[in-house]
Formats: structure tokens, sequence, C-alpha cells
């Protein structure tokens, strides 16, 4: 450890609860840069206390690239590796080694699991890999949201994944964010060929309940000739089944998911959306269906987002409830407790599985009786 020069850099407003925490996870950094961009609350103050390197930086009109770019500018140049975080994530201890061992002198980014959501238990949701340390005047923020890096330098980009690195987020619940769509809806305004900005401005009118706009947004990403990432467009194609299904247009919805099924068949997450559709509408041959076939694909996605619910007792417990509605007892034993062994502690998915047992042996030939 210490054969590279790493930097930590941030922005943030406001996030004084968070400042020891990160501090603490991110205390394995050579160096540690953040840019407040307005706090009010004592944010600055505390960073500095802990040893944070800080700067003050007004950003009118609010934009997270520009921000970003501008952290990134306070960061020195003889830096080797950029780790980029917010105050609200924490990265877990041993990450330097993890980091330093990864990388080499070509390298120009490094990759490792990001856990964006936890369940009520403390284990991970939603999880993919993320994207954030760089070599330092290799990379610029680019999109006035869902920011990425866009590489400019001269040599190959060479990319490793840091195995042993995990951030894991911890959002402040009540931070709102409306900013997001005027902001999607100015990306897309600037680029309009860009693919990445429409599938997250059809998502977001998604998560508005925007369902029509979703549909069309969507649409037109699909279309779009950028847009030959088979794991995004199966995304896309997801949440227009999924808006379909809010309007009451089952057959749209149905024909959607098969699509998305159709453009990634080794992806758990469709087959797990539309059981749950499926099951809504009491088409038990449908769960069964769906269910078994996600079960089938045993390995998460290393490239694309892996939501929770398709890699916990999910679809075990809908294919068991499927395969009891269908008559299939024994195979609603083998789901059933598969969930139960998933959450011993969830009492529904436990008496779950006794309801199936019962069952199951009231359907076997009695034994015969034995006579002396």
């Amino acid at each position: 450890m210490g054969q590279y020069k790493v930097c930590v850099y941030a922005i943030c407003k406001n996030e004084l609860s968070f400042v020891d925490r990160w501090m603490d996870a991110m205390g394995e950094a050579d160096l540690i840069v953040v840019t407040d961009t307005g706090s009010s609350d004592g944010t600055a103050e505390r960073l500095r206390q802990r040893g944070a390197v800080v700067y003050h930086e007004k950003i009118d009109p609010w934009r997270f690239d520009t921000a970003r770019n501008i952290s990134l500018g306070h960061v020195p140049d003889d830096v080797d590796i950029c780790v980029c975080t917010d105050l609200d994530e924490v990265l877990e201890s041993g990450w330097r080694e993890s980091l330093e061992k990864a990388w080499t002198p070509r390298t120009k980014m490094g990759k490792y699991l990001y856990n964006w959501s936890f369940k009520p238990d403390g284990t991970p949701d939603v999880c993919f890999n993320y994207f954030k340390a760089h070599a330092r005047n290799a990379y610029v923020w680019v999109y006035p949201i869902h920011e990425c890096l866009k590489y400019i330098g001269s040599e190959p980009e060479e990319t490793v994944f840091v195995k042993g690195m995990v951030l894991n987020h911890f959002p402040d619940a009540s931070k709102s964010r409306a900013s997001y769509l005027p902001l999607l809806e100015l990306a897309v305004a600037e680029d309009s060929a860009s693919d990445r900005m429409a599938y997250y401005l059809g998502r977001e009118y998604m998560y508005h309940g925007m369902w029509e706009k979703c549909i069309q947004t969507l649409q037109r990403h699909l279309a779009l000739p950028g847009s030959v990432w088979a794991h995004e467009r199966c995304a896309s194609m997801r949440w227009i089944a999924y808006a379909y299904y809010q309007l009451g247009n089952i057959r749209e919805a149905f024909t959607w998911y098969y699509n998305a099924i159709r453009q990634l068949p080794d992806m758990r997450e469709p087959y797990v959306e539309c059981a749950k559709m499926a099951y809504d509408l009491s088409d038990w041959a449908t769960v069964y269906y769906m269910s078994a076939a996600a079960l089938k694909i045993k390995e998460r996605s290393s490239v694309y987002v892996n939501m929770g619910y398709a890699w916990d007792h999910t679809p075990y417990d809908l294919g068991a409830i499927a395969a009891y509605r269908l008559g299939m007892f024994k195979k609603a034993v083998t789901y059933a407790k598969a969930a139960a062994d998933i959450c011993p502690h969830d009492a529904r998915l436990q008496d779950n599985l006794r309801i199936c047992r019962e069952k199951y042996k009231s359907t076997l030939p009695a034994k015969p009786k034995k006579y002396s």
C-alpha cells in the first residue's frame, strides 16, 4: 500500500449528519477534497475539523456535471487515483489495499461493487458495479444529472474490476429528487441523440407515474442509433411493460415483458417482474413458468443493476404459490422450503411452507395397515 497517491473527492450541501461516518470510511485515502456548494448547517466546518480540504463554490444554474468537474479541478495534479463519492456513501474497510492491488500504471478506471440500497434486515437489495475510481487527468464529467465520466485520454482506456472494494449507499430518505425530472428534460434537450439520457428520462417519467410519457420516451430510446446496449434496452422494455400494466393494457404489458426476455434471456429481472404482474392477475400458469425460468439463471449481472426481488426469496415464493394453485403440491413444497430457508424469520413464508407440506401429505396414498 502506498504505491499510488489516492484522493477521495466529493461535492456536498448541508450534510452535517453524514460527515463523521463518511470521513471515517474515506480515511484510507492520502487526501480528501470536498467542494461545498452552499451549506448552512456547519458541514464545511466539520469536514475541515476532520481533516478534509474544503472549497466553496456556487453552481448556478445547478447541474451535477459542472459541480463534479469543479470538484475534480480541486484535486492536485500529482494524484494518481481519484475516487469520487458522496457523503451518504461508505466505503468498506480495506478498500485502499484492494484498489492498489488491482491498479496498474496503465489503468484508467476501476469498477467496484455498489450496494445502492439495503433491505430492512441490513442485507443488500439493489446492487451493481460502479465506476467512480479513475486516473486524475483522463476524464471529465458529462450530463447535468445521472452524470458519468467521459474518457478524454490519448492512451487506450484500460479498466479493472477492484475485487474487495465495496461502496454502500445510505441516503437521506427526506432528500427530494424534485430536480431530477427538469434536469433530465434539459439533458435530452441538450443532446437529443443521447441514448443514456433518453433512457433515464423515460424511467423518471415512470417514477412520477407519467405512464404515457414513459412509454413514448422509452420507445424513442429504443429507436435511437446509439441504443445498442442489450441490458439497457431490456430495462427500457421492462419499464414500458410496467407502464402499460399501470394503464390497464395487459396485452401490451405481456408483449413488452416477452420482448425484454427475448432481448436478454439470461437476466432474471424481466421474468420475475412478469411473474409479479401475473400474480396480481391470478394467472398461475404464467407465474409458475416465469418463476421457474428465473430460477434457472444462477449468476447475477456483472454489468447492470441487480434488483433485490430477483435474487431473494421472491421467485421461490411466487413459484410456490403458483404451484399450489395449479395442484403441483410436491413442487410447491420445494419452492416454499427454499423461500422459507432464505427468510427463516418471515412468519408468512413459514406458514406457507406448513400449508404446502400438509396439502402434499394429504395427497399421498394412505399406508396399508399392518395386521398381526
